[in-house]
């Protein structure tokens, strides 16, 4: 990244691309600082909602509904394990699989992953109106559906 004495080449300092990818970089920071600050990481978050909305799952469903591959997902829900923020308990039809579930610790815990996801999300968008918020929202999420379902899965954010 140039140094505040050096200029972009104009050649790429307005290509979308190039833009997409430093706003990201800010947006993963401003993310990764936010749940860091509360000794968490964005696997811990997604992991949480995807409990709270789905329910309890075994850690390959867990996987696949998170978006999260299966050689991270075991130390994810080891780390939450460790902190109480979800209990493993053996699945009655098939007692070689545990079975994932939220607790009351990591409900408390997500709601504050949310409250300081949406501080991170107010100081990326900052410069923007709430109509260009949802506007430019909009926009991603019409060019990410474009590309996932041309090639699949997205690539994993929020590790």
């Amino acid at each position: 990244m140039p140094t505040s004495a050096e200029k972009t080449p104009a050649r790429w300092e307005s290509l979308p691309s190039w833009l997409l990818t430093q706003t990201a970089n800010h947006a993963h920071r401003l993310v990764a600082e936010a749940f860091s600050s509360v000794g968490a990481r964005g696997y811990h978050y997604r992991l949480l909602a995807t409990l709270e909305e789905c329910g309890p799952a075994s850690q390959a469903a867990l996987g696949r509904r998170s978006g999260i591959h299966l050689s991270d997902m075991v130390a994810a829900v080891n780390e939450l394990a460790d902190r109480e923020l979800v209990e493993r308990a053996p699945d009655p039809s098939d007692r070689r699989r545990n079975i994932i579930s939220l607790t009351a610790a990591g409900k408390r815990q997500l709601r504050q992953l949310e409250k300081k996801l949406a501080a991170g999300q107010d100081e990326l968008l900052a410069p923007l109106s709430p109509e260009e918020r949802q506007r430019f929202t909009e926009l991603l999420s019409r060019l990410l559906d474009h590309h996932t379902r041309r090639t699949g899965t997205p690539d994993e954010p929020w590790r």
